[in-house]
């Protein structure tokens, strides 16, 4: 199933400059202020839900409890942000076409 990464609203955070979450497919995308990105499977999908939904949530606290500090998250070998923007930009999406 294709990743649908919905970014979460930005919160002031001194470690995370951008998080994307994906509930259907229990993945978040997380960027750090260092430039670092990681995808973290397994995610508590009403973990995610709950960060898109309640604006009271820290999202270092968030990201600290939920990718970071816990069993049950995967994260995955470090993604370069750069590469991780370059590959976005080659995505397109394919639209059918009428006759």
């Amino acid at each position: 199933m294709p990743s649908m990464y919905i970014t979460v609203p930005y919160r002031s955070s001194s470690a995370i400059k951008n998080l994307q979450v994906d509930a259907l497919n229990s993945k978040a995308l997380c960027t750090f202020t260092n430039g670092k990105v990681y995808e973290y499977e397994n995610v508590s999908k009403r973990a995610i839900i709950n960060v898109l939904f309640n604006p009271d949530v820290s999202l270092g606290f968030w990201v600290n409890n939920n990718l970071v500090n816990t069993e049950r998250a995967n994260q995955s070998p470090e993604l370069s942000d750069k590469l991780f923007t370059e590959s976005l930009k080659q995505r397109t999406a394919q639209l059918p076409q009428f006759a």
